[in-house]
Order: structure tokens, then C-alpha cells, then sequence
């Protein structure tokens, strides 16, 4: 509980100070714009490469990993399906699959790991999956179906290595693969830099909510009802059902796979979003609304599994 908590509450705070800053305008009219351009382009890679350089990559392949991934498919799947029947466009349907499946992990994952399941590394196999196989693939799509104008096919098939997220996160793989040792006065500074991608990444969310409409309204309200829905009860729920009956976890791993399913979509998504102009509404209230909800789930799915 403590864990849910402090998680939550330091996550509020951040954003809370972002709001007042937009309200103030202390950061002007481009604030935002700015602090999103900072995350998506420098801060993010930087965090990213640090994060997987000195990860354990033989975390990837554990059975727990499996059930993270199946889940993670499975409710996107469903949200890809609602779009193409719907027509909400490739990008805004992307955005709405990444909202109903990608977990925050890393500011919110890493703290109630430590306080709910004890170890803050069972959330390494959640992490090194969505920035390796799912953060390439979504921004590669969106890259893809922003574009002006129709691309000639090396063009596209180098799509990931021009995207700064995909090619942070790639490089980190090829380091920690390698098993190159980054000296101190080439490690030290691209740590300094990456250690602004949350506090750039919640204080532009806090900023998009001054003079924002009450979430759940408007023409968005049908997307982000069913991202909400997918990543509250649906991605738990598919995690449970895979783990109990296809991988017979029990216990504590139980527990591990359940939680981490169960935490709230992450804000860079909203980054994302406004680095290509589109399903921003959507992925602002998807994000809120989620994350308000995922304080009551991860709390029953402790008392029930714990």
C-alpha cells in the first residue's frame, strides 16, 4: 500500500507544478512545445541508453516476460481492431493501442516494485520489453504514417534508426550486448541529461492541463473509454488469465506479472503524441483517467494476490 502511495504521490506533485507553471506562464507560450521537444529529442534517448547499457538483457527471455508480452498484444489488438472499425486513423489508433497496453514502468513501476513486491528489479523484464520490442515498432508506425509525403522504400526501412527514442534504446542493447565499458567522462554527462526526461516529461503533462476540458468529453471520449478500460481491468485481467492458465504461475510471480500489468499507462506517451501532432487529447486523458484508476485496481489486486 505504502508503495501505491508514494508512487502516486510524487508523480502528482511533479505534475501539479507543471500545472501552476502553465497557469503562471512562467515558461511562456511555447513551454510545453519546449519541454516535449527536450524529452522526445535529448532527454529520453539519453535515459534510455543509460537504462538498457548496464541492463541484465537475459531478463527478456523469462517466462514471466511472455506473459507481459502476450497480455501487452492482446489488449492492443483489441483497441487496433475498435480503430480500423471505427476509421480513427493509423496514428490515432496507435496512439490508443500504446495508451490501453503501455505500462508506466519506470518512475511509478520502479517504486511500487520496491514497496509492493520487494524487489525493484522485477520490473526490469517490463521495462527492457516495451523499450526494445515496442517503443521501435509504435514510433516506427507513427513515423511512418505522419509522413508528407510517400517515401521511397529504404527510406521506410530505415525509419527506427532515424527515430532519437528507437535509436537510444537500440544503442543500449548493442552496448550491454557487447559488454562495452562506457568511461566515466563519457557515461557521467549523458546521465546528467537523461536524468531530465521525467521531470520534462510530467511538468509538460501538468502544463497540457491548464485550460483543458474535463477528461471523458467531446469526440475523443469513445477512444479513451476503451484505452482506459483495456489498461485498467482488461490488461490485469488478460495477465491473470495467461499466467494461471497457460504458464501456472503462482504466488509471488503471480503477483509480479498481475501488478505490473496493472500500472497505469505512461506519461511519455503523451510525449509521443505531441511530437507528432496526433491522439494528443486522447493520450492526456487516457493517461489521467488510468492512472487515477490504477490506485483502487493495484490495491485489490494486492490485498487478493498478496
Amino acid at each position: 500500500m505504502q508503495g501505491v502511495l508514494s508512487g502516486f504521490l510524487v508523480i502528482a506533485v511533479v505534475i501539479g507544478v507543471g500545472y501552476v507553471i502553465g497557469r503562471r506562464g512562467h515558461l511562456g507560450a511555447q513551454g510545453r512545445e519546449v519541454l516535449t521537444k527536450l524529452a522526445f529529442h535529448v532527454a529520453s534517448p539519453a535515459l534510455l541508453f543509460t537504462t538498457l547499457a548496464r541492463a541484465d538483457l537475459s531478463v527478456v527471455f523469462s517466462g514471466r516476460l511472455l506473459v507481459t508480452a502476450l497480455s501487452t498484444a492482446a489488449v492492443a489488438g483489441v483497441f487496433v481492431a475498435v480503430g480500423v472499425v471505427r476509421g480513427w486513423g493509423v496514428g490515432r489508433t496507435t496512439i490508443g493501442a500504446l495508451c490501453s497496453s503501455y505500462v508506466n514502468s519506470g518512475n511509478l513501476g520502479i517504486p511500487i516494485a520496491v514497496y509492493v513486491l520487494g524487489d525493484a528489479s522485477l520490473v526490469a523484464p517490463v521495462l527492457l520489453f516495451q523499450l526494445v520490442g515496442v517503443t521501435p515498432v509504435a514510433l516506427t508506425i507513427l513515423d511512418l504514417s505522419t509522413a508528407g509525403e510517400k517515401q521511397p522504400l529504404w527510406r521506410r526501412l530505415l525509419t527506427p534508426l532515424r527515430n532519437p527514442i528507437a535509436v537510444g534504446s537500440l544503442a543500449g542493447v548493442a552496448v550491454s550486448a557487447a559488454g562495452v565499458e562506457i568511461p566515466g567522462p563519457v557515461w557521467d554527462p549523458v546521465t546528467l541529461i537523461g536524468n531530465m526526461a521525467v521531470p520534462a516529461v510530467l511538468l509538460a503533462f501538468g502544463i497540457s492541463l491548464r485550460g483543458s476540458t474535463l477528461p471523458l468529453r467531446g469526440g475523443d471520449r469513445g477512444a479513451v473509454l476503451l484505452a482506459v478500460a483495456l489498461k485498467a481491468v482488461g490488461q490485469p485481467l488478460a495477465a491473470w488469465a495467461l499466467a494461471v492458465g497457460v504458464f501456472g504461475l503462482r504466488g509471488a510471480h503471480l503477483l509480479d506479472v498481475v501488478v505490473t500489468s496493472a500500472l497505469p499507462a505512461a506519461q511519455n506517451l503523451f510525449t509521443y503524441a505531441s511530437s507528432y501532432r496526433v491522439g494528443e487529447k486522447l493520450a492526456r486523458e487516457a493517461i489521467l483517467v488510468s492512472t487515477v484508476l490504477s490506485v483502487p485496481v493495484l490495491v485489490v489486486v494486492a490485498a487478493l494476490l498478496g
